[in-house]
């Protein structure tokens, strides 16, 4: 490995996304602003990020198609100590159950720390919430299983089909729609199955289509199947939903990039003069993805690295929702 940085994902502790990184025990973010350049080159291989912020102690080489990032065995270790897991029945925090929409037909429900807020929707994608329920785990788990069992209500949609509507999302009232009737099925269920100790929270419908910049970007086309050692992404980002950053590319046309794809890689900053800069904000990643100083723990590692145009993308692509590859380095 070069010593570079690693990115972590995109994180949404606010209202503006931002990007993670660490290197050898030192972690930073980077604010992303919408209309701001954004680019880096990945170096090397892709390496297992480790589990519950501790290193792989085998420092695995993993595939770049995995959205996970983990060997199989730190996998297992940062299943083992999540909520999803069922491991905490004794987890003394409150808990919200949600209910979230990412399109027509694709409503789900879920459960998130309460000290988190929103974060865990905005991370998900969700385009609309609305909170159910607050209490312990146990029963904030036993009320999704009341509304598998008896709604017929997943408590998963694959990513996938969620990045597949993100263009041609329907309008606010009929966003909100799905929601509010689910809303009152579930709350129907009270003395039916819904568990005493969760306390039912009123209808609040949240639209996060203004948020995420998806009322002012263009819809996109295609999507990065995995990064390659080499490979460039670089663009201008117009829209942010869940791990997904949405980046124009001149002649491709809007190009997602699931920033799950890039954890465990030496990514090193695209030249500053080949990127947009006309539109870059104040504190936002403009010259390249990774933080001050990044580029240069791989810069001679990458070759013979000549500057980009001001938008481009080197990596294979696939056609969104169609499934179609784009072949090759471009």
């Amino acid at each position: 490995m070069s010593g570079g940085w690693w990115c972590a994902g995109v994180r949404w502790p606010g209202q503006v996304p931002e990007l993670g990184w660490s290197r050898r025990g030192d972690r930073r973010v980077s604010v992303l602003a919408y209309g701001a350049g954004l680019g880096f080159r990945a170096l090397g291989e892709r390496h297992c990020v480790g589990a519950r912020g501790n290193v792989c102690p085998l420092g695995a080489v993993v595939p770049g198609r995995s959205t996970g990032g983990r060997c199989a065995e730190c996998a297992r270790l940062d299943r083992a100590h999540s909520v999803a897991a069922d491991t905490m029945a004794d987890d003394p925090r409150t808990y919200r159950v949600y209910l979230a929409w990412f399109g027509p037909g694709m409503v789900k429900v879920g459960i998130t720390g309460e000290e988190r807020g929103a974060a865990r929707l905005r991370e998900q994608g969700a385009v609309v919430f609305s909170w159910l329920g607050r209490g312990p785990l146990m029963a904030a788990r036993r009320t999704e299983e009341v509304l598998r069992a008896a709604l017929h209500v997943p408590d998963r949609i694959p990513y996938a089909r969620k990045r597949a509507v993100r263009g041609r999302l329907p309008g606010r009232e009929e966003r909100a729609a799905e929601v509010v009737e689910l809303y009152g099925r579930a709350a129907a269920l009270e003395g039916r199955g819904w568990p005493e100790s969760l306390e039912r929270l009123p209808l609040e419908v949240v639209d996060q289509v203004a948020l995420f910049g998806l009322d002012r970007a263009p819809a996109p086309v295609r999507s990065v199947r995995e990064l390659v050692d080499g490979g460039v992404v670089a663009g201008r980002l117009v829209a942010a939903a869940g791990p997904d950053l949405h980046l124009a590319v001149d002649g491709v046309g809007v190009v997602v990039l699931d920033t799950r794809l890039i954890t465990g890689w030496d990514l090193a900053a695209v030249p500053a003069e080949a990127l947009p800069a006309k539109t870059a904000a104040d504190g936002a990643v403009s010259a390249g993805a990774a933080p001050a100083g990044a580029a240069s723990a791989g810069a001679a590692s990458a070759g013979a690295a000549s500057a980009v145009a001001e938008s481009d993308v080197r990596v294979p692509l696939i056609d969104i929702g169609g499934g179609g590859v784009q072949g090759g380095l471009f």
